[in-house]
């Protein structure tokens, strides 16, 4: 934890906006240098101009990229496409627009020239599918909860999710062989001739057939609704009209060097709302209301705070929705599994034995729930970091793509219904299955044991206990789908370790659980280090 973590930014921490932008335009990648070369990650590739990672042509050459892509899928339909509130957004909207149009394209933007969350996005693609014969994709300009100097490029296919690794790996590698060869397969031209679409009335007015609004304002409960800077901040006071609840959004300031924030528990300033430390000041409002809630910059993330128990912790929240939602959703297919990733509590599988349903353990990747969510066989997908979605009342599919607004409306809809705020809900979930203490920590690793790890399979563990327990389990297939976790995950009856490789960094990353308490956690976390060191040596 860096000693500033939860104080106010102050100015030397904030970004230089114009310099930033400059650096977009001046600075010229070479692919020949892995740092500067197209990446696409989990959520699309990411970078900062000022590190030449993200920078014009990164962006023309993805965009050039992702046209032949779709032309080669035969997907024909409109390209709806979205930015947040980062400073780099704005041109690599700008950017992207001029080669879609260039190529033909037939584009969508903002009706009313608004930010666009990253689920908003999803469900004008699910919502144009379903009743046209072309299919419609999406492009989202968003680095998500990333800090104010970075920019993100991400792409969406006609599912509405976030695209699978074959798309995204053609993409980019087509993008650095565009770049390489000097940009001259680009074509770009004024970005004129555009459609609109009203993302946010569309999304809105559709909420009504997901969650239950109009419990939430019978109610009466005071709702505060905190978009820390990010795309959400025209959608909630939109909400609160169109539904007549009690909601204030909390800080409705958009500014791109985000000085209104907290920093986050490395010092860097970031719009994490599962952070305490990024969240801090967003906490000091929490006696205000019933219940309070923060989205980051792109709103697939979401917070929830409580004046009992503050900032909760995302594995809490999730246990909690999927416990209520299994409960209260007549409609949903009655073998509709529940969806989580491999890193998630371990409390989601014992509330889901209680409840019947069947566990879906996925790897790490929201892209994993997307086929269950559209045919509704999997009717919740969540992430430990704070992401999820589900179905709506009917079974059918709301969103592809992480929702942090929708979340943080279930958490009204949880309070307005039960009486309880969702921590008393974990409490009283704690006290039937107990309490399981989590953590996420990093170990040194070089490349060649980070490569090792990413290739390990459970069998090499000859590990036969696990912090005093038998070990139950050594996966490195995920148990839901068989697809490849990129690490190792080893369970025992009350606790668990996964280890995956950091995509940026020389560290892997052990996240671990454990039901007997946090010395028995502790202990799994360093028996896991010394357990994977040896299997990668």
């Amino acid at each position: 934890m860096n000693e500033r973590a939860g104080t106010p930014a102050q100015e030397s921490d904030l970004i230089d906006v114009d310099a930033l932008v400059a650096a977009y335009y001046d600075l010229k990648p070479d692919v020949g240098v892995p740092a500067q070369r197209v990446v696409f990650g989990t959520s699309g590739h990411r970078g900062s101009s000022l590190n030449t990672a993200f920078n014009e042509n990164h962006i023309a050459a993805t965009t050039q990229a992702i046209v032949e892509y779709r032309a080669g899928q035969g997907i024909t339909g409109p390209l709806f496409i979205g930015a947040d509130t980062h400073a780099l957004s704005a041109p690599a909207y700008t950017t992207a627009l001029e080669v879609l149009v260039a190529n033909g394209v037939r584009v969508l933007v903002d009706e009313f020239d608004d930010y666009v969350p990253t689920p908003a996005l999803s469900h004008a693609i699910i919502g144009y599918n379903r009743s046209h014969d072309d299919q419609a994709d999406g492009i989202v300009v968003t680095p998500s909860h990333n800090p104010p100097s970075d920019g993100g490029f991400k792409y969406n296919p006609p599912h509405g999710g976030p695209a699978d690794s074959d798309a995204t790996s053609w993409i980019a590698n087509r993008a650095n062989e565009i770049i390489g060869a000097g940009m001259h397969n680009v074509k770009m031209s004024e970005p004129s001739a555009v459609e609109t679409y009203d993302f946010r009335g569309a999304y809105v007015d559709d909420l009504a057939n997901i969650i239950d609004m109009d419990a939430i304002k019978a109610s009466g409960i005071r709702i505060g609704a905190d978009p820390l800077g990010g795309a959400s901040v025209g959608y909630w006071g939109a909400i609160a009209e169109r539904y007549g609840l009690d909601l204030t959004v909390v800080n409705p300031t958009v500014d791109p060097t985000w000085r209104f924030m907290t920093l986050d528990w490395d010092g860097k300033i970031r719009m994490d709302p599962s952070s305490p430390s990024a969240m801090a000041s967003v906490l000091t409002h929490k006696d205000a209301y019933d219940l309070l809630t923060g989205n980051d910059a792109d709103a697939d993330r979401h917070g929830i705070v409580t004046p009992d128990a503050g900032l909760m912790n995302p594995n809490h929240f999730l246990a909690v929705a999927i416990d209520y939602l299994y409960s209260h959703r007549d409609g949903w297919r009655a073998d509709a599994a529940i969806g989580k990733t491999l890193v998630s509590s371990s409390m989601i599988d014992r509330v889901a034995g209680f409840l019947g349903r069947e566990l879906w353990e996925v790897p790490v990747g929201f892209k994993w729930f997307v086929p269950g969510l559209i045919d509704g066989s999997v009717a919740f997908g969540g992430e430990e970091s704070a992401g999820a979605s589900f179905v709506r009342f009917d079974g059918s599919v709301w969103t592809t793509d992480k929702d942090g607004i929708l979340l943080a409306l279930l958490a009204s809809e949880i309070l307005a219904v039960t009486g309880k705020t969702p921590s008393q809900r974990y409490a009283e979930l704690t006290e039937q299955f107990g309490q399981p203490a989590y953590a996420r920590i990093d170990a040194v690793a070089t490349p060649e044991q980070k490569a090792a790890l990413s290739k390990l399979d459970g069998d090499a563990i000859t590990a036969t206990e696990l912090a005093g327990e038998p070990i139950v389990a050594k996966l490195s297939n995920a148990p839901g789908n068989g697809a490849a976790i990129g690490g190792v995950k080893v369970v025992t009856e009350n606790a668990w370790f996964a280890a995956r490789p950091s995509g940026t960094e020389d560290v892997y990353k052990i996240y671990a659980e454990s039901f007997k308490g946090a010395d028995h956690l502790h202990q799994v976390q360093e028996e896991a280090r010394a357990i994977v060191d040896q299997a990668i040596a």
